[in-house]
């Protein structure tokens, strides 16, 4: 987007009483930010929600340089800003109510990115780190992007595991991109943009207040497919990204801990309540890959080239053998290793002499391409055979 029309963006951000969902509106009614301002009262007044007072803010506007300004620190920073119609804003967190119509980034966003959200306690125990990075790394592993908010304790675990495992992470904060909060993360806070993502809905300058959380939290859920909840006492923040995730249509995993511990008093509630008991990597994997399908175009029509595969799909059809999609080398090898009879993990790491941080990302792949399917105890066989015989 050209320069001039970022300024106009900034702008109407900077209107008093424009808030994200008026901001849309205006943007889709008129076109542009730019037309935005440039449209007569009685076209402001076509939308219900401007009134005579807003109208006038948004004629009178006279903060241009502001808008220059805070441009300008984009560019001298190198901070991008991403417009909710700019490819690269996540299609995921465009889908939630109030949406940010623009995000301060720093490092990069991917249209290829899978997101699942980990969090928790800022008191995070020994066990709640351990549990963090061991979830982390194998959900980098397998090719998901790792959301989280920075914070102390189990946010920075989940960060810091997906560095580890080479993938990508991103933070959401709660303040200006400039302002590195916790202060103790600065190592972490300069590392992440090189592996992913810092974000930011607030403009420079804008420091941590304890309401900006709530908001941040809405935008780690609306990034993510599934948000996973390690430790979180009763009154945690964590509970409202929950609450937010199941408000948006996530899902909602919890990591149960010992009925004597404070850090699990909200997560055993969550799963009382409905959220999904997290064992393992498998249990998020098993219920986000359907979700993937749906939202990756290009997979579900692969998946609907090939023949049902089960008799509820088609009950009158006997099974034809499919042509199998373009494979890798290393799917090809597990695939090979993969038959009627369910293979466990284990047996695929021996059998492959592929690397065991590889084969989970191998094995989701050959999900997603309709080739294999998960049984319970990490175990995988053939999906062909999973229909009847001719």
């Amino acid at each position: 987007m050209e320069r001039e029309e970022l300024i106009y963006w900034l702008a109407l951000k900077m209107v008093p009483g424009v808030g994200n969902v008026t901001y849309v509106h205006l943007v889709e009614r008129f076109g542009s930010p730019r037309a935005v301002f440039f449209s007569s009262n009685e076209e402001l007044f076509t939308l219900p929600e401007i009134g005579r007072k807003l109208a006038s803010e948004i004629k009178s506007f006279a903060h241009w340089k502001a808008a220059e300004r805070e441009l300008s620190r984009t560019e001298k920073e190198g901070v991008t800003i991403v417009t909710y119609r700019d490819p690269l804003y996540p299609p995921n967190l465009r889908e939630i109510y109030d949406f940010p119509p623009f995000l301060y980034v720093r490092g990069s966003l991917s249209t290829e990115d899978i997101n699942v959200a980990v969090v928790g306690s800022r008191r995070a125990s020994a066990y709640g780190r351990y549990i963090t990075d061991r979830l982390a790394r194998e959900l980098a592993y397998a090719g998901f992007t790792i959301v989280s908010g920075l914070a102390r304790g189990i946010d920075s675990c989940a960060h810091q595991a997906a560095i580890a495992a080479k993938g990508r992470t991103i933070a959401v904060l709660g303040c200006g991109i400039d302002l590195i909060y916790p202060p103790e993360n600065k190592r972490l806070f300069d590392t992440i943009p090189s592996c992913g993502a810092i974000v930011t809905e607030y403009p420079f300058g804008t420091p941590p207040y304890g309401p900006n959380f709530p908001a941040r939290n809405r935008i780690i859920s609306g990034l993510s497919l599934g948000v996973v909840i390690v430790e979180a006492g009763e009154k945690s923040g964590s509970l409202i990204t929950a609450r937010l995730a199941l408000e948006q249509g996530r899902e909602v995993f919890a990591v149960p801990g010992g009925i004597d511990t404070a850090g699990a008093r909200g997560t055993n509630r969550l799963i009382k309540q409905g959220a999904k008991l997290v064992e393992g990597v498998e249990d998020i994997i098993e219920e986000i890959t359907p979700q993937i399908k749906k939202r990756i175009p290009d997979l579900q029509k692969q998946s609907t080239k090939h023949p049902p595969s089960s008799l509820e799909d088609h009950p009158t059809e006997t099974h034809v053998p499919f042509a199998e999609p373009q494979l890798t080398e290393g799917e090809k090898v597990l695939l090979s290793l993969i038959s009627a009879n369910p293979t466990d993990i284990d047996t695929l790491i021996n059998n492959s002499g592929i690397e065991a941080k590889e084969i989970l990302s191998l094995l989701l792949q050959l999900e997603l391409k309709g080739l294999v399917t998960q049984l319970p105890g990490k175990r995988f066989i053939r999906k062909e055979n999973l229909c009847p015989c001719p």
